[in-house]
């Protein structure tokens, strides 16, 4: 009887002993369907005990024969039972069997299969259904180990999905197998040991009690960690910080942990802590003006100042984030818990024998390590630094700025000038290096020697020449002429001109020399004695227009006076209002006085006893100007304004002169007579 009539039979069988309101055709299908599924499992459980029986039967017989290989005949084959026709009680008897293999599982539950494959995605288990289940072997830890025919257990999400298959996780499994101790754990606020896997975004995943837990990076130090790949394999002491069963999350923080562990120290600590103590400790922050140092749950401030005995401009030049230290405890204030560290008082104070270290008068190597506008410090050794002033780095050269003699990293060598223990400062010298070329000034320039020098400046009082490098002296105004009353130097020399000078002396002590322009040459007055005798008459060229009088130029590059009143007009109140300057008039000598070395004319002297009429026609020549109350107001508005301006340049004027000048500077010059 064919396959087909046999299942159409049982089928009809059972149809009747179950009295189903199906319809036999619907019953019929469903039969049918079940029988191809027994004969696919028998054929499958004949593969399998073939293939069994086969590996058995040769094992045995090569370890009998060793080198000869046997044949072993099938006992039942896959074909043979697709082929097969049986009767209802052998087909019923098939079911049976079959059914007896299959396990009554359920959705949610936890099962224990047999592993039957492992491919490069996927792991396939057999746990005793009616088909297999398939993990992706990423729910696996690695590393992966996994053999064919070993026990695991899993959890069955679903007997079937889209494709028909059983859908299985093991790491929900894992999760629901140790769920009571993560929960009692968390709840109890017990810490567990966890290896941290792998890095995914935000954190790490970390094995705890075989299953995944989440540890965010904020969580795994009390510092920020610079590497998280270098914490993979490690195993850290952990808190479980937040649970959830439905989705299976698990947090953890290692911050926790260590929080605990630094209250513990730190209760500890202050209770210990006293000043003078030498602590270890993590540096943990880094200012401009020191670093905070973590000593075991209490941070200390360890002070720039306290760093070193030298100068260091930031804290990074000495420390780096994260370097244990060692720092001495230099006070501790209980109230507000702030401990005071420092560094440098754990090696010896180097002003301890600064004298005999650096004696007064020795010569010592430094390198420059600040310029400020007064002087440059020079680092002597680690912590001892010492001043050149600007005033002790040239003997002769006015420095303006240490910048333009020294820069800032220059090895230099200078000479100790004094030692102030107490203040911690030491006195250097650069010129000193050198002999004081002023000490035998006097010696090379003897008074009355004649140099020729460089004009350097003009100030409204002289000029200064520089007579050698960087040595001046000073020009007075009263010493720039024999004949003529200079009111300005600019009227005989320019900045830069090269001029001859007479040394007239020189004070050391106060470094000054006084030069005289017109000494390099002879004095006239005593020849202009005999040549501007009282009642000489000359030809004068008015040089200059003064309230009481002229000056006027004579012959021989002298000057001579002529007062107002003797400019022959009884009603001239201003040599303005009748003469203008380069005008030349005739007078004659009044005064000689060689002493002051002035000489005083008259118009009205020279044409006393000569004829009337060459004094009526010099008159005339000079009428008085008649001035307009208009002219007035603005004659008095231009002198308000003229004596402004000259309030607002004195100042500048005066600038011009040097702070060293080799003069008496409140000397002015000779007022006219």
């Amino acid at each position: 009887m064919p396959a087909k009539k046999k299942a159409t039979s049982a089928a009809k069988k059972q149809t009747k002993v179950g009295g189903g309101a199906k319809s036999k055709t619907a019953k019929a299908k469903a039969e049918s369907r079940k029988k191809a599924t027994v004969k696919k499992a028998v054929a499958k459980t004949a593969k399998s005990t073939q293939t069994t029986t086969v590996t058995k039967s040769t094992r045995t017989r090569a370890a009998r024969q060793k080198a000869k290989r046997v044949e072993i005949e099938p006992i039942l084959t896959a074909e043979d039972i697709e082929t097969q026709e049986y009767s209802p009680d052998e087909f019923a008897r098939m079911m049976e069997m079959y059914e007896g293999t299959l396990r009554d599982i359920k959705e949610g539950e936890i099962v224990t299969g047999t592993i039957l494959g492992v491919t490069r995605d996927d792991v396939i288990v057999d746990v005793g259904f009616k088909s297999e289940g398939i993990i992706p072997i990423s729910e696996f830890i690695p590393p992966i180990n996994i053999q064919v025919g070993e026990k695991i257990d899993v959890f069955l999400d679903a007997i079937e999905n889209n494709d028909g298959q059983l859908v299985l996780s093991k790491q929900k499994a894992d999760f629901l197998r140790v769920w009571d101790n993560i929960k009692e754990c968390h709840d109890a606020g017990k810490t567990v040991e966890g290896k941290i896997v792998r890095r995914i975004k935000g954190g790490m995943v970390v094995d705890v009690l075989g299953v995944d837990a989440f540890l965010p990076g904020s969580q795994i130090a009390l510092r920020q960690v610079p590497d998280f790949d270098a914490l993979i394999g490690t195993t850290l002491e952990l808190k479980i910080i937040k649970i959830n069963k439905n989705r299976r999350n698990i947090v953890v923080s290692r911050r926790v942990v260590l929080e605990e562990h630094r209250e513990e120290m730190r209760d500890q600590l202050l209770q210990e802590i006293e000043p003078g103590q030498v602590r270890s400790g993590i540096i943990k922050n880094i200012t401009d003006f020191g670093v905070f140092i973590d000593l075991g749950g209490v941070d200390g401030l360890l002070h720039i100042t306290d760093m070193s005995w030298g100068r260091i401009s930031h804290p990074s030049e000495v420390v780096q984030l994260g370097q244990e230290l060692q720092v001495k405890i230099l006070d501790f204030d209980k109230s507000n818990n702030r401990i005071s560290l420092g560094l440098k008082q754990l090696t010896p104070y180097p002003w301890e024998k600064v004298e005999e270290k650096f004696p007064v008068e020795s010569h010592v190597r430094g390198r420059v390590v600040s310029i400020t506008d007064y002087g440059a410090f020079v680092e002597l050794e680690k912590g001892i630094e010492g001043l050149i002033h600007i005033s002790e780095m040239s003997w002769t050269q006015h420095i303006k700025h240490p910048s333009k003699i020294l820069g800032v990293g220059n090895d230099v060598d200078a000479v100790v000038l004094s030692i102030d223990k107490e203040n911690e400062k030491i006195s250097l010298g650069l010129k000193q290096l050198e002999p004081d070329p002023w000490e035998t000034l006097d010696l090379r320039y003897p008074a009355g020697t004649k140099v020729t020098g460089k004009v350097r400046n003009l100030t409204t009082f002289g000029a200064f020449v520089e007579i050698e490098d960087g040595i001046d002296g000073l020009v007075h105004i009263s010493d720039m002429s024999w004949t003529k009353r200079i009111q300005h130097p600019s009227e005989v020399m320019k900045k830069g001109d090269q001029v001859e000078v007479s040394i007239l002396g020189i004070d050391k002590d106060n470094r000054r020399i006084s030069l005289g322009h017109k000494q390099v040459k002879q004095d006239p007055w005593p020849e202009l004695e005999l040549n501007y005798a009282v009642n000489t008459e000359t030809m004068g060229t008015i040089a200059r227009m003064l309230d009481r009088g002229v000056i006027v130029n004579l012959v021989g590059d002298v000057e001579g006076f002529v007062p107002t009143n003797q400019l022959g007009k009884s009603d001239l109140k201003k040599p303005a209002d009748a003469f203008s300057e380069g005008e030349e008039i005739p007078l004659k000598v009044i005064e000689f006085d060689s002493g002051n070395r002035r000489i005083v004319l008259s118009v009205t002297s020279f044409f006393s006893g000569k004829e009337s009429g060459d004094f009526e026609e010099f008159i005339a020549k000079h009428p008085t100007k008649t001035v307009a109350v208009s002219d007035i107001v603005e004659e008095t508005v231009a002198v308000a304004d003229d004596s402004e301006k000259m309030e607002s340049d004195a100042e500048p004027a005066a600038a011009e002169g040097t702070p060293d000048d080799n003069s008496d500077q409140s000397e002015s010059p000779a007022e006219e007579s």
